[in-house]
């Protein structure tokens, strides 16, 4: 899937996440972090606009960072979710009526991402799992530079949580394009279910479940985005 340049981010004050997702982001930074130092002139540099345009790819990103006179590369990386576990995810999204809407609008639902962890798939990282790589000299790793971009990451990921989707591997095109593809598949399988007229109840009652899920999400992706929505 195609990379995604976010605009560089104008000078802050304070910059304090406002979002529990974010928040969870930002705890995962703490804990990438070597010491408070470092964190708090990460936070510094991100505050002050010196982060430019952050380019997040499946699982990863990169960045430009200006201290002073010079410029600094940033790269990061974060593991992306195995292909199964994607599913599981879009799954989830398209499970319950309002999940679609609330990601286009910018929210990440807790009971979904609950949901997504109760199901083994964890889509909030931990310390351990950002990986970063700095063009400076700087002896600890992830550097101040880095830290700049991961806080930064914060911010983004508050306003639009496909950012963090994407770094797990599903851009949002990629994420409708599924939600699609699951509700006609279901919306067939139904259909066969009711010409055959054969299968035990439990089958049935499942496919009915699940139709009735994949037309709520194919009814929310229709509203959402009328004749664009991804082609079957």
């Amino acid at each position: 899937m195609a990379a995604i340049t976010h605009a560089r981010l104008a000078p802050r004050r304070g910059g304090v996440a406002s979002t529990w997702w974010s928040k969870a982001w930002l705890r995962a930074v703490e804990e990438a972090s070597f010491a408070a130092a470092e964190l708090k002139a990460g936070r510094s540099l991100a505050r002050s606009g010196a982060v430019g345009a952050i380019t997040v790819s499946d699982g990863a990103f990169v960045a430009a960072v200006v201290e002073g006179h010079d410029a600094y590369t940033v790269t990061g990386t974060l593991p992306v979710l195995a292909s199964g576990d994607q599913q599981v995810l879009v799954e989830i999204v398209a499970a319950e009526t309002g999940r679609i809407a609330a990601l286009m609008s910018g929210d990440l639902p807790l009971p979904m991402v609950e949901a997504v962890e109760e199901a083994g798939v964890e889509l909030l990282p931990f310390g351990g799992e950002l990986g970063s790589a700095c063009s400076c000299d700087y002896w600890l790793d992830p550097c101040p530079h880095a830290l700049a971009v991961l806080t930064q990451l914060a911010w983004l990921i508050q306003r639009d949580p496909f950012v963090l989707i994407q770094l797990r591997g599903l851009a949002r095109d990629d994420v409708l394009a599924r939600l699609h593809a699951l509700s006609q598949a279901r919306e067939r399988s139904g259909s066969e279910v009711d010409q055959s007229g054969q299968g035990d109840d439990s089958v049935i009652d499942n496919l009915a479940i699940g139709e009735e899920a994949a037309l709520r999400a194919a009814r929310e992706l229709t509203l959402l985005l009328g004749e664009d929505a991804p082609p079957g």
